[in-house]
Order: structure tokens, then C-alpha cells, then sequence
């Protein structure tokens, strides 16, 4: 008799060897062949010669733990549906692995075999259930709580923050902002989509009261997905960030939140020395060497059905941007490292 999971190949990567075992069994229990790996390290060794159909694996293990295991494939491009599941309560974490593009995020213990299942099904045959929009949205299962609880959420954005300074794609990265101390103003996001490219933005979320906040979390969530699916269709990697704000644009409509929400999106590739920058709202200056280029703000999201942007695309190794508006202003720095 088949089973649902036959001819399925997935790879376990658990330092724990009972929820490993308890995996292997229930999942073998429905079809599928499952192998084993203690780290990531172990997990990339064995995916020289395997290509599994999904990976589900834990965040803290020794020698290579899951996020630097996602960051990994996903930096050189492999795509394998990855389901994760960790004791984590850290919601940077959390937060972090689905920019990274992972599918779902279960926590120990799992007391529901059923919601396992479930969520196994989802990675490896996501046509059958919601699309992927709409597993985007449905991201902060705590979500209503959210939008209930103002102050909740800006103390969750607050803990998103990316660091001040950090090294990615390839580049140096390093941020300085004016705002109040106790209230959001500008929200900046940084990510990397590969080992040779980023992107960033940043969101004034003064103008629109508690949907500002709201809007900066659903942003960040959904961002990095948005514009992989932009560069997909690129064969020299430049992404449709025009298309990518209308699409923004949209997603705020469908959850909504309803006010104005300037916003600057940025898109910088390592090889290519290309830089674009878009502005719907938010007010900019780039200095590149000596040069210095205006960016008017254009019109803020939320404030018509279409987006009217300004954009501008330049080559160079290294700039500053100066990025004001009504929540502040952000010095933003980045360098070929």
C-alpha cells in the first residue's frame, strides 16, 4: 500500500540522538527514506552525494548550528524546503530563519504528531495548501496579539533591529541613526540573498500610529521572499524593485493597515559594483567619492492604490546614504570588504 511520503527523501539534522531517533521512526512510519546528520557540518558532507526533497533541522548544534546551516545553502543557492525545529524562544531567531526563506519554524517539545505531519506536508507539497503569500502572512502566529497589543510589538521590533555593524555579502555594513530613544522612528533592515548580493530598507513608521509598527514587521517578514522572486527572473541579477514596492504596496492593503508609510529599498551587488535605491516617502542623499546624488521622496505607501517612486542607480564600490524623514534620520555605510 503507498504511503504519502514515498519516494520522499529527507535529511534529519538533530544533535539529539532520541528526537532524532523519534523522528526517523514516525517519518519512515509514512514512506519516506530518512538520513541522519549530528550538525551541519555533517548534514553539507552528506549533501555532496544526497539531494534530499526536504531537511529538517535544529538551531543549536555543535560545530555548525542551523541557522549558519541555513545561511549556508541558501547563500549558494539551494532552494530544498527546510523545516526547523528547535527549543529556541529567542524571536530574533526565529524571526532571522524565515527571512532566511525557511518553511516553517515548529518548537520542542512537539506534543501534536499530527501538527508534525502537517507541517511536513506543507514543505513538500505547498500547491495542495495556501500559497505562499498567504504562509507569509501568517507568519507571527501571534499576530492578532500583536495588533492588540501595541507596545508588544514595538519591543519585538525593537529586538529585530540589525546590528550596528556587521560584515555581509561580501561587504562592510554599518548604520547610525537619530531617533527617540523610547519611541520607533526609522526601521532599518538589512539582508544578504546570496554570498554576493543584499538588500535593505528602511521604513519611517511615525506617519501611520500603531499600523507603522505593524507594517515594519509584516515588512521584514515578507522582504526577503518578495525579492527573491523578483531576482528570479533576472538573468544579471538586478531586481524590479519598482515591481517589488507595488507589490509591498498591496500586502499593506490586503493586512489593513491603513496610513502612510515612506519607505526607501535598496539593492547592492558585490560583483556587479551596482547599486539601485527607490524612494516612496522618505528623503535621500548618496555620496559616492565626491559625488553627491538627491534622492526625492516620492510618495509614501499607503497613500494611493498605485506607488509613484523615484529611483537611482549607480555603480560603485563603497557609499554613504543619508536617509531622513519625519521618524528621524540614518546614516547608512557600506564597502566592499
Amino acid at each position: 500500500m503507498e504511503k504519502p511520503l514515498d519516494g520522499k527523501h529527507i535529511l534529519i539534522v538533530e544533535d539529539e540522538a532520541v528526537f532524532r531517533s523519534l523522528l526517523q521512526h514516525y517519518l519512515t512510519t509514512l514512506g519516506a527514506s530518512v538520513y541522519l546528520a549530528g550538525d551541519g557540518l555533517e548534514a553539507l558532507d552528506m549533501m555532496h552525494a544526497l539531494i534530499p526533497d526536504l531537511i529538517i533541522c535544529d538551531v543549536a548544534m555543535p560545530r555548525m548550528n542551523g541557522i549558519a546551516l541555513v545561511e549556508h545553502l541558501r547563500q549558494h543557492g539551494c532552494q530544498v524546503p527546510i523545516l526547523v525545529i528547535s527549543a529556541t524562544d529567542n524571536m530574533s531567531e526565529i524571526a532571522h530563519l524565515l527571512r532566511l526563506g525557511v518553511q516553517d519554524v515548529m518548537l520542542k517539545p512537539i506534543r501534536n504528531m499530527d501538527r508534525l505531519r502537517e507541517a511536513v506536508y506543507e514543505c513538500l507539497y505547498p500547491a495542495l495548501f495556501t500559497s505562499r503569500v498567504e504562509e507569509d502572512e501568517q507568519l507571527f502566529q501571534d499576530w492578532e496579539a500583536l495588533v492588540s497589543d501595541p507596545r508588544a510589538a514595538a519591543a519585538l521590533l525593537k529586538q529585530l533591529q540589525p546590528p550596528v555593524q556587521q560584515t555581509i555579502a561580501r561587504c562592510k555594513v554599518n548604520y547610525r541613526q537619530l531617533t527617540a530613544a523610547d519611541h520607533p522612528g526609522l526601521v532599518l533592515d538589512i539582508a544578504a540573498l546570496s554570498e554576493d548580493d543584499l538588500a535593505f530598507y528602511c521604513l519611517d513608521v511615525t506617519r501611520a500610529g500603531d499600523n507603522g509598527v505593524l507594517a515594519a514587521l509584516l515588512l521584514r517578514a515578507l522582504f526577503n521572499s518578495l525579492l527573491q522572486e523578483q531576482l528570479s527572473g533576472q538573468a544579471q541579477k538586478l531586481p524590479e524593485l519598482n515591481a517589488l514596492l507595488r507589490q509591498v504596496n498591496l500586502l499593506l492593503r490586503q493586512a489593513n493597515l491603513t496610513g502612510q508609510f515612506p519607505l526607501i529599498v535598496g539593492y547592492y551587488h558585490h560583483t556587479l559594483k551596482n547599486l539601485i535605491l527607490v524612494s516612496a516617502g522618505l528623503n535621500a542623499t548618496l555620496n559616492v567619492n565626491s559625488q553627491q546624488i538627491a534622492l526625492s521622496n516620492g510618495v509614501p505607501l499607503g497613500t494611493l492604490e498605485s506607488t509613484h517612486l523615484n529611483q537611482i542607480t549607480q555603480r560603485c564600490e563603497a557609499f554613504q546614504c543619508q536617509i531622513w524623514g519625519a521618524g528621524g534620520r540614518l546614516r547608512l555605510m557600506l564597502s566592499d570588504n
